[in-house]
This record gives structure tokens, sequence and C-alpha cells, in this order.
């Protein structure tokens, strides 16, 4: 067993509390990581505002990169001392989800619980990996062993933000060299999208945000235009932009005037590409008709699709070549004990990504 430090929620919407938490050592094809650094995502919020409900008390966080401490037996591939990043993708290998080629979806419940309070209380591991913590155990199938030329701030944000946004346009959508594509939101997922719509070679990029300055930031990340979310029907300067509707429109926030809009930046036979995610019980409308008529469709985006094992390795060379921006994304360096300042200033928008970095 080991004792670290952890940042605790005990109550939605309350500030999360540093405390001593006890790790149980590695089971069956478990590693113990060390952490280095660990992003702030939306997701994380959400579940500590109450938005997505949940058992408590929990230890968020999910976006981490560290080296391995320990092994459990029947770890192949990695040894103690190596850099990993470490996702909340958990994966049992063999169910229908994982043989078909989708571990984001694994149907297994491989859940552990390693962590436990101060009194022996048992606290969620939530998603998959308690994060906001100086250390974590984790099932082999989360890890990524990374190569040199990457540090552990730009690589936590592969755990999770980076692949998301990626993902979806190469994953999700399947883009083609040539299309056309709209993001609504340019924060930290919707960044991504759009470096990923570059990398994927897409003709136009458009970006579509509540602000100017992010609006600026989504064109040094890949967007070819920018247009105001505020605009009355900001749909007509996409397409105007374009010169048509999108191939492809990628919400990258979880909300939900930006999915009731998003069918009217597409073009016929283009996709909406629903990767932000609204609290539990929020509704958006639309026309079926509108549709079935033109030959569109929704389609969700979990964690960017991705296979990590395949995926992640060549986001980090192109990292190395310069073709992916991640140290860029990084907003602000954090404390564990300043994560409560870093969530309120995550939650102002203005961030791409904050990093809680440890010792």
């Amino acid at each position: 067993m080991t004792q670290v430090k952890a940042a605790v929620c005990r109550e939605f919407g309350a500030p999360l509390t540093i405390e001593t938490v006890t790790l149980a050592a590695p089971n069956m094809g478990e590693v113990e990581v060390k952490l280095k650094a660990c992003a702030i995502c939306h997701s994380d919020i959400s579940f500590i505002d109450g938005g997505w409900g949940g058992a408590l008390p929990a230890v968020y966080g999910h976006e981490a990169a560290g080296h391995i401490t320990a092994v459990g037996d029947g770890v192949r591939g990695v040894a103690v001392g190596d850099p990993v990043v470490v996702t909340l993708i958990r994966a049992c290998g063999s169910c229908p989800s994982c043989a078909g080629g989708k571990p984001v979806a694994c149907e297994s419940d491989m859940a552990t619980g390693p962590i436990s309070g101060e009194n022996g209380e048992p606290l969620l591991q939530a998603m998959n990996t308690g994060g906001f913590a100086e250390s974590v155990v984790v099932d082999q199938s989360q890890i990524v062993k990374l190569p040199g030329g990457i540090g552990m701030e730009a690589a936590s944000l592969l755990a999770c933000g980076v692949i998301t946004g990626v993902g979806a346009v190469v994953n999700a959508a399947g883009l083609r060299a040539g299309q056309d594509v709209v993001v609504i939101g340019a924060g930290g997922v919707g960044l991504n999208a759009i470096q990923g719509a570059r990398i994927a070679g897409a003709r136009r990029i458009i970006a579509v945000d509540m602000s100017e300055e992010k609006l600026a930031i989504a064109k040094e990340f890949g967007a070819t235009d920018g247009v105001l979310a505020t605009d009355k029907k900001p749909w007509r300067a996409a397409k105007a932009a374009m010169g048509r509707g999108a191939d492809a429109v990628f919400v990258t926030v979880g909300a939900i005037p930006a999915y009731d809009t998003a069918p009217h930046y597409l073009a016929s036979g283009g996709k909406v590409i629903m990767v932000g995610m609204p609290h539990s019980g929020a509704m958006s409308t639309y026309e079926p008709v509108m549709l079935a008529a033109t030959g569109q469709g929704m389609v969700g985006s979990k964690m960017g699709d991705v296979v990590i094992a395949r995926d992640i390795p060549w986001m980090v060379d192109l990292y190395v070549q310069g073709r992916l921006k991640l140290d860029e994304l990084i907003s602000g360096r954090w404390t564990l004990a300043q994560i409560n300042e870093a969530i309120a200033d995550t939650k102002t928008g203005s961030a791409k990504r904050n990093v809680i970095v440890f010792d």
C-alpha cells in the first residue's frame, strides 16, 4: 500500500479537500504510476458540480502522465521507471466492443476501487483513474509507454483532450482531405479538433466561438476562418466562407444551443459529430425531416473512438515533428494545493488547459 495526497470531492459543488489517502498495491494486470502532471478537463468539473451524478466521496482527474513505480502480476511490455500516459480508457480486450475495435465502449465492469480514505472508507476512483492525486493504480490497458522527446505536462494532454478532439476528426468522422469542417467551441477539445482537421487535410476549417480572443487562438491551431457564435445566424457566415455547407460539424462544447444550431451548418450528406457532453437530462431539438431529406446524420464520438495503443504513438510522433501542438495548449500550471483555484480558472472559459504539476 502507498499513502499519497489527493484532492477529494465530498460534496457536489463544494471545494475539493486535500487529504492523505491510501492506494492498494497493484493487482493482477495493474500498474502503479507516480504522476508528474494531470490536466483539468471540463468532464472532471461536470462531475464535481454534480452534473452527471455519481457516488461520493470520490477522487476525480483522468488526464495524466508519470512514471511506473510498481507492477502487478501478468503485466507485460512495461517496467518500473517507464514514462507513461494514463487514460481513463479501461478495456478488457475480449468483450464485443473491444473485439470490434472499440475499446472506448468496453462492456466489462473492471472497476477495482484501489483508493481508501484516512479512516479506511472506500473512495471512488472516478473515471477509472483518480488522477487528482500524487499516484494512481490503474489497469495496464489504460496506459501507453512514452518515447523520449515529450515532457510529462505535454504528455498528460494526450490522455483525453487531444485524443478526443483529433480522434473525433480522424476516427469518428473519417474526414477526407479536401473536405470542409466547422468546429463549434474553441476550447481545449475544440482546438484539438481544429488541428486534427488541419492534419487530415481539410480545405476550410471554420471555428465558431463566443469569444474573439478564442477565435484568434483557433487560427494559430489551424482554423482558416472564425465566426462569432453571438452573430445572428452565424451559419450564414460559415457557409459564405466555405462556399457551401460543411461536410462535418464538430460540437465540442456541452451546450444545448450549440447542438440545436449545429445542423444549420451542414451540407447535404454532412454529419454532426457529437463530442461535447451536456449535463444529464439536458435535451436538444432538431427537425428529423431535414436530416432525412438531405441525407445528413448525427454521430456520437466518445473519446475520439481511439485505440490508445494505436493512436497515441502516432500523435506523439507528430508532436516531436512539430506538427501537433501540445505545449501551446497549456494555459497555466498549478500545484495540487491550488486545485480549487485551477478549477475556478478553468470555469471562466478562458483557459485552454490548466495542468496540475506534481513534484
